[in-house]
C-alpha cells in the first residue's frame, strides 16, 4: 500500500537521497555530469530546500510503500497570484516507475489545486526527458519553451505543460 505525507524540514534527507538515485538515471543521456552535479546542489542543498519551502511557498509530498520511501514532489499553489497550481518537482526511484506512484503523486495534487480553486496545472520538464509521455497521457499539453539560464554556464531547455481542471 502506498502512503503520501506533506514533507517537513526532517524530511529534507529523504528527498535529497531520492534526488541523488534519480537524477543521473533520469538526466544521465540529456545533460552533462557537470550540469547534473550543479543543479543537485543547487536545488537540493539544505538551504535550497529550505528557501523553497519556506520562503517561495512550495509544499513537499513524499510517497512510500511499507518498506521505503519510493518517490517525491513539489507544488506551489497559485503561483504567481494566478488560480494555478505549478508542479515544480516530481522523482520517481526508477524501479518505482511505471507502477502507479507518478499517477498517485499527481492526483494528490490535483486534489488540493481542486480543493483550493486552483483551475490548472503548470509544469516545466526537459525537452528531451521521457517523462512527457507520462504528462501527455495523464491530460498535459505543451503550452509552449523556455530556456532558463541557470548560472554556471548551464541553461535548462524546457517545455511548458499545462493541464486544466475545470
Amino acid at each position: 500500500m502506498l502512503t503520501i505525507n506533506t514533507a517537513t524540514s526532517s524530511d529534507y534527507p529523504i528527498i535529497q537521497k531520492i534526488a541523488h538515485e534519480t537524477w543521473p538515471d533520469t538526466f544521465g543521456l540529456i545533460l552533462s555530469r557537470e550540469q547534473i552535479s550543479y543543479m543537485l546542489d543547487m536545488m537540493y542543498s539544505t538551504t535550497a530546500l529550505s528557501e523553497q519551502t519556506t520562503n517561495k511557498g512550495h509544499q513537499f509530498l513524499i510517497v512510500k510503500d511499507e518498506i521505503k520511501h519510493l518517490g517525491y514532489a513539489s507544488y506551489e499553489l497559485n503561483y504567481k497570484g494566478l488560480s494555478k497550481t505549478k508542479i515544480h518537482k516530481i522523482y520517481i526511484l526508477p524501479e518505482s516507475q511505471g507502477k502507479g506512484v507518478g499517477k498517485l503523486l499527481m492526483k494528490t495534487i490535483t486534489d488540493i489545486a481542486v480543493k483550493n480553486k486552483n483551475h490548472s496545472l503548470s509544469l516545466n520538464v526537459n525537452r528531451d526527458n521521457s517523462a512527457i509521455d507520462f504528462y501527455k497521457g495523464i491530460g498535459f499539453e505543451k503550452v509552449s519553451e523556455e530556456n532558463i539560464d541557470i548560472g554556471d554556464g548551464f541553461i535548462m531547455e524546457d517545455s511548458v505543460m499545462e493541464k486544466k481542471l475545470v
